[in-house]
């Protein structure tokens, strides 16, 4: 296996290199510390967990100087597309009163996540999701993460196949001797629980051991025993459909489908990311870049291959700098398609084919799914489920054996409800609230915030807890200023991104308590980056810094969306206009 370093003569692995490499296909030193009686792991065997899909986090708020943190973890689910089956919806919510925080929180990757399981706890609740047919496993860590697919269930167009292709990617790109780890620790190592893969999953997975895809371990020929330089994030959708944020991928995909829905071939990006740090110029946001496209029966011999390229040049000295953005960035997307087309895949890459404008679909409201079906979508600002609406979610998918999809807005979809059922269910959901799921504020349909604190260890200033109060405080500066067009808004605790804030037309990142750096002309088709304008805003200054700008943009009739108007606009007038403030 080929590993390319940043610049200059390599000093050998890093320790992060190093303990991925000794953990026995990350098994140690987790399996041994999660049988100790202490309330947390130990930072090395932290760094092992996330690959099994937890984080270790404590609440910053129960910290006291000289006495031991509120240690606890929270855990994702890999659910591809969202999907998650009535009788894992039903294990997770049992998991998370008896066993987290009592709540569950939808993310923006589409899976579930669950905070406040104690150590002690975590073998019985993983335990559990993996017997109720779910998983965590490579939901964090260095590997494919959770792969993104539309989460509507129609029956219709190029829909199915693209479910189909997420839940295969997802397959295709499991890691294999770290799953017999995975099982091993969760469920005592019973192979029932093994990821089983269709026919051409299976037989694409078979030729990781083959040409420059193969890492050099027989045991995880794709992967090898460092798996890859860091996280790495794969999505699907079809043409004009944007709901999966598709250029912030590192690998996105367009999949066309033929009038009888059967797959055709994909347009391909590559290179996109979000995370960055505060005064490190070398890191920042990039969307993705056009590959090409590619025929469909040659799609996952091209993953494999595109994870093999990033595998063996990423960065593995400066974690920072080790995202496949950087790599296309520094070397550029033509010598990528060199590389990969030289040493990794030996089918034609072509050029894009066309495709609609992208559009920010939801699904909120209710919906044909297929003759008899319905789905109706649910708006959850942040993914917060809890208390009243848990319950009687519970109650429904419990009643009616419903099917529940993860939008990547944070949404939640009910699904295959029957004709006859719809009149109840709509009864049903006004007691718990959502009386016209489909009508909701100006901006918090599309509105994203990342949990920040008090339990994420890197969040610098709140998000998810306050950010109800920030859209309310900026719908009524748009009601004084008779706008009532939509804007897109994402607020994070600190730079890392999670909730895609450098794609918003206003985006709000944390940059030090109560302050956020300011970013504006993202598109609300999420086709655009925004871009920084001011370092340190006090939240207290929002509305008195965005009202000049807000006026300029008025004036203009408000033809564009307010993203399109303050790129149109000229760095240099946008700063004149927030200076004004």
């Amino acid at each position: 296996m080929r590993v390319a370093v940043s610049a200059g003569v390599s000093a050998g692995p890093t320790k992060f290199e190093q303990l991925k490499s000794g953990s026995g296909h990350l098994r140690e030193p987790l399996a041994t510390e999660l049988g100790n009686d202490l309330p947390n792991f130990s930072d090395n065997a932290v760094q092992i967990l996330k690959f099994h899909g937890s984080y270790q986090q404590d609440n910053r708020e129960n910290r006291q100087k000289g006495r031991e943190k509120d240690w606890q973890m929270m855990l994702r689910l890999r659910s591809p597309g969202g999907r998650i089956s009535s009788d894992l919806y039903l294990a997770m919510d049992d998991l998370a009163t008896q066993f987290g925080n009592g709540t569950l929180r939808v993310t923006t990757r589409q899976a579930f996540q669950m905070h406040g399981v104690r150590k002690q706890h975590l073998k019985e609740v993983i335990g559990t999701i993996v017997r109720h047919l779910g998983s965590t496993l490579a939901a964090c860590g260095d590997i494919n993460r959770n792969v993104m697919a539309p989460a509507a269930p129609y029956a219709k167009g190029a829909y199915p196949a693209a479910r189909q292709l997420a839940d295969d990617i997802a397959d295709l790109l499991a890691p294999q001797a770290a799953e017999g780890s995975y099982l091993d620790i969760w469920v005592d190592g019973d192979l029932s629980f093994r990821i089983k893969p269709n026919t051409p999953v299976r037989r694409a997975k078979a030729r990781q051991d083959q040409g420059g895809v193969f890492s050099g371990d027989k045991e995880e020929p794709l992967y090898g025993s460092t798996y890859m330089p860091r996280k790495f994030k794969v999505a699907v959708t079809v043409p004009g459909d944007n709901s999966v944020d598709l250029l912030t991928q590192d690998v996105g995909l367009v999949l066309f489908c033929d009038s009888q829905g059967r797959p055709l071939g994909c347009n391909v990006y590559v290179g996109g990311g979000m995370g960055r740090t505060h005064n490190k110029e070398d890191t920042f946001a990039r969307i993705a870049d056009p590959l090409g496209y590619v025929a469909y029966e040659h799609v996952f011999d091209l993953l494999q291959a595109i994870v093999a390229v990033q595998r063996d040049n990423g960065d593995r000295e400066t974690r920072r700098h080790a995202r496949m953005k950087y790599l296309i960035h520094d070397r550029g997307v033509a010598w990528f398609r060199t590389e990969l087309t030289t040493r990794y895949f030996n089918h034609p890459i072509r050029g894009l084919r066309d495709e609609p404008r992208p559009k920010l679909e939801d699904y909120l409201g209710w919906h044909r799914q297929s003759p008899g079906l319905w789905f109706v979508g649910l708006p959850l600002l942040c993914g917060r489920l809890s208390g009243d609406q848990k319950q009687g979610l519970r109650h429904l998918v419990d009643t009616y054996k419903l099917e529940v999809r993860l939008t990547p807005n944070q949404d939640l979809l009910l699904c295959n409800i029957g004709t006859s059922q719809r009149a109840t269910l709509k009864q049903e959901l006004a007691k718990l609230g959502w009386q016209k799921p489909d009508e909701t504020s100006l901006l918090s349909r599309h509105g994203l915030a990342c949990p920040a604190l008090p339990l994420c260890g890197l969040a610098v200033t709140e998000a998810e807890r306050i950010f109800p109060a920030v859209l309310e405080r900026l719908e009524g500066l748009l009601d004084r200023l008779a706008i009532s067009k939509p804007v897109l808004v994402r607020m994070t605790g600190c730079p890392n991104g999670c909730a895609r804030p450098y794609m918003a037309e206003i985006g709000l990142v944390g940059s030090g308590v109560n302050q956020y750096q300011l970013w504006l002309g993202g598109s609300g088709q999420l086709n655009r980056l925004a871009e920084p304008y001011l370092e340190k805003m006090p939240l207290d200054a929002l509305e008195a810094t965005l009202e000049p700008l807000l006026l300029a943009w008025r004036q203009t009739g408000m033809r564009r969306g307010f993203g399109e108007f303050v790129a149109s606009s000229g760095h240099a007038e946008v700063q004149r206009l927030l200076a004004v403030a």
